[in-house]
């Protein structure tokens, strides 16, 4: 029997769980993962992922979906016809894995673990308790780990993908830093004229820079840009993306997916970190990482989609010279 590995979140969140994705993998061969559409592609790219399911939780994501008994019936057939016989929910700390334990329980799988603050009566064979501090990639590693799944010898830990493809038609040749101005919510982006000021910075000090983002940030990319940056805005799906910022000195980017991504291909992250969630659970991990951003702001722990404090300023008082600053720092610490 093969097993199932659920993470229904962002296509960061979903990066966060390689590691764990690798220590079932170890231990029950090819992994199934469970995604939400917006985890998917990340999903894809995850080193013992054979087959990914696509299914959109009414309990999960900035709209879910109202309750369909229909479609929830379709998901436990599809699950019940895979016949997993071992299941890992991941979640975030403040996330419950009850709902998919009993979806997981009607599909008839027969040993599901899960980190679970509740009690989860006969939901859970294995209820694992988060340690406090934990970066999110370890906490799905430790919950790996009390489900009986440990990592093989010589792995790291780290985050990884599958090897993206060349993308040198796309960035030029020469060294570049990658500037990426999104962010999956407003509380955690920096405002676009702040972007803008850092790439003309970085390229009065020498730098190449390319800023990308995704197909409906085409306007945001072409504003940071101006007529200095190579914009590959709305240019480049996740392999793509993967293949530049591989390539790039330091990546600069708020916490979004592709500052997961980065850590995942081994690139230095500056992280224009909003303290909305706690660094110590989402910065980069892995790798180098500077983060900018006043992490005692009073938005701090808030969970806001959108800064409740006027001016947002624990990300904007950075400046582009901040940024500059942190991205030759980077940039000697990995020469040395």
């Amino acid at each position: 029997m093969t097993a199932l590995v659920v993470r229904l979140d962002s296509f960061g969140d979903v990066l966060l769980a390689g590691p764990a994705v690798r220590a079932v993998g170890e231990h029950h061969g090819p992994v199934t993962m469970l995604c939400g559409p917006r985890g998917a592609d990340a999903a894809r790219m995850l080193p013992g992922v054979e087959d990914v399911l696509v299914w959109e939780a009414p309990w999960e994501g900035f709209a879910p979906p109202p309750v369909d008994p229909a479609d929830i019936g379709e998901l436990v057939a599809r699950l019940r016809r895979g016949a997993y016989g071992t299941a890992l929910i991941l979640t975030s700390f403040h996330q419950s894995p009850l709902p998919t334990a009993l979806l997981l329980r009607l599909a008839g799988i027969g040993r599901i673990g899960a980190d679970s603050a509740d009690h989860p009566g006969r939901l859970l064979d294995v209820r694992h308790r988060r340690l406090p501090g934990r970066h999110d990639a370890e906490a799905a590693l430790d919950t790996a780990a009390a489900l009986g799944c440990t990592l093989p010898p010589g792995d790291d830990g780290r985050l990884r993908v599958l090897p993206p493809p060349d993308t040198g038609g796309l960035t030029g040749n020469g060294p570049y830093v990658v500037l990426h101005p999104g962010a999956s919510a407003p509380a955690r982006a920096w405002s676009p004229d702040r972007c803008a000021e850092a790439v003309a910075l970085l390229a009065d000090a020498g730098h190449r820079v390319v800023v990308t983002g995704g197909p409906h940030e085409k306007a945001l990319t072409k504003r940071v840009s101006g007529a200095t940056a190579v914009d590959l805005g709305g240019r480049t799906s996740p392999r793509t993306l993967a293949g530049v910022l591989r390539m790039a000195d330091v990546v600069v980017s708020a916490n979004t997916g592709p500052a997961h991504l980065a850590a995942a291909v081994g690139t230095p992250v500056v992280s224009l970190f909003a303290p909305v969630v706690p660094a110590e659970r989402w910065a980069p991990y892995g790798v180098p990482a500077i983060l900018l951003g006043d992490q005692s702001a009073p938005c701090a722990d808030t969970r806001a989609l959108v800064c409740p404090v006027p001016g947002h300023p624990c990300l904007d008082e950075v400046t582009g010279q901040d940024v500059v600053r942190a991205v030759h720092k980077l940039i000697q610490e990995r020469s040395s």
